[in-house]
């Protein structure tokens, strides 16, 4: 079970502190535990910190304690504090990772006639990276794009995996579908195809702001009959 802990604390010495949190990290590389550590400050009391250190369990994280370094660089920042620092340990009993929950909503209702509720998930000042493209695009030529698509195939993907990093999400993606409309000029031939593809997805305030794809096209048209063997 997903370990969390929480770090209160005071101090007017934050910056020394960091530096002091950036040695911890250098020092113990290839040994600590912890998998995702984040530092707020308080808007309202800027000398109150909360330190969340995220670990995989709780035993992982009591081995972290135990590790030489951590112990050294406790006593120090112990130091910096105005007063003792207050703990808190947390089992996690509901992780819900929205951004990647939001990207994945996305290839489930893309692959819907109409899907009516897609482009809800995308910022007004959406940008699309696209290699196909000429140019980058805005969310008018999306739905444009996604409306030309939906013409010439029924299609629907299906997500082999995710990583998520701060406010990025990369989802790894299949594609299947049967060509019924004409594609770049190519009449519909009833084909079943297939190809794979990975796009990130950037997020702001829970909503698409930007996108990257990569896919086979080239693939595409082989299958289609348009590129030899």
């Amino acid at each position: 079970m997903t370990f969390v802990q929480l770090i209160d604390c005071r101090t007017s010495r934050f910056d020394e502190m960091n530096r002091l949190m950036d040695a911890w990290v250098e020092k113990t590389g290839g040994k600590r535990t912890a998998t995702h550590a984040l530092i707020g400050r308080d808007r309202s009391d800027a000398s109150h910190f909360v330190e969340i250190v995220e670990f995989p369990s709780y035993d992982e994280a009591m081995r972290n304690s135990r590790l030489p370094e951590t112990g050294r660089i406790f006593q120090d920042m112990v130091a910096l504090c105005e007063g003792a620092p207050a703990f808190t340990d947390l089992d996690v009993v509901r992780d819900e990772p929205l951004d990647r929950a939001t990207a994945r909503g996305f290839f489930a209702e893309a692959g819907r006639a109409g899907a009516e509720a897609l482009f809800e998930r995308f910022t007004d000042d959406y940008v699309g990276h696209d290699p196909a493209n000429p140019r980058d695009t805005g969310l008018r030529a999306a739905r444009e794009e996604y409306a030309g698509w939906r013409r010439a195939f029924e299609f629907s993907f299906t997500v082999e995996d995710q990583i998520a990093q701060g406010d990025r999400v990369c989802t790894r993606w299949s594609w299947h579908g049967t060509h019924k409309g004409e594609f770049l000029g190519i009449p519909a031939t009833g084909q079943q195809v297939a190809m794979t593809g990975t796009t990130w997805h950037r997020f702001r305030d829970g909503r698409i702001r930007e996108s990257w794809w990569q896919y086979d096209r080239a693939g595409l048209l082989e299958q289609l009959g348009v590129l030899g063997e």
